[in-house]
């Protein structure tokens, strides 16, 4: 077999896929990069790797396509990491700064915003490391391990997971395995199962990453009750309108 090469992303909520696929030893003759959400989509639409972790707003840029594993990540309820973080009521926001990091949270809270919540606020891309500044920012949507840390500045907290679970009454998929080309049947049953045994393996995962763990108290808790990896109907219909939405 060639060499598979796999881009996934490097936040707290795929350490299970990562630890699988490094651990399991069921997966041979790879290599994995870990990027943020948006690069995990540029690296498979340009050709860089087989298969990727893709934040689902950005599938409409990738050419044909395949989801290939029986597992994402998804949310049944709050999820946590990907917030709108605000100092003013709901009503009250004139303004919403963007993390660029990944394209789904964008797209996420611009149909909540028109759909759900009926606002219209004006939309501006967050600078690097604005976001933990805080400095001059009304609200922004924040992704990822660092709304750990920043969330405690803001008084009002909107869980964009609890949000759309609200509005639609189906569950949220923020990112899906993906490949362009066809990949051999023998090498998809391997990767299903390398990312299968890391999921079954959370607190060893959790250890396995001791040193690069988030400022988070209960990070198994997080895996085990906010991150819903089963790629299954109710989620696939979840996602099916979110993209008809787009």
């Amino acid at each position: 077999m060639d060499l598979l090469r796999i881009s996934a992303v490097s936040y707290l909520n795929t350490f299970p896929f990562v630890y699988g696929l490094n651990e399991s030893g069921i997966l041979k003759n790879f290599s994995l990069s870990l990027d943020v959400p948006s690069q995990c989509a540029e690296k498979l639409r340009k050709g860089e790797v087989d298969i990727a972790l893709v934040p689902v707003g950005a599938l409409h840029e990738i050419d044909r396509f395949h989801y290939i594993t029986d597992y994402c990540i998804g949310a049944v309820n709050e999820v946590k990491t990907v917030l709108l973080l605000s100092k003013v009521p709901m009503e009250c926001i004139s303004k919403i700064h963007l993390d660029f990091d990944s394209r789904t949270s964008v797209e996420l809270v611009k149909v909540l915003a028109k759909h759900a919540w009926k606002i219209l606020p004006a939309w501006e891309k967050l600078k690097p490391g604005q976001a933990d500044s805080q400095q001059d920012i009304e609200s922004l949507v924040a992704i990822g391990d660092k709304t750990f840390a920043i969330r405690g500045g803001y008084p009002y907290v909107y869980d964009l997971a609890s949000e759309w679970i609200r509005f639609t009454g189906l569950p949220f998929v923020f990112a899906a395995w993906v490949s362009r080309s066809v990949i051999a049947e023998e090498t998809l049953r391997q990767f299903n199962a390398a990312i299968s045994f890391g999921i079954s393996h959370k607190r060893e995962c959790i250890e396995y990453f001791r040193e690069r763990l988030p400022a988070y108290d209960d990070c198994l808790g997080y895996l085990e009750h906010n991150i819903s990896f089963e790629f299954d109907e109710k989620k696939k219909e979840g996602l099916k309108l979110f993209l008809e939405y787009l």
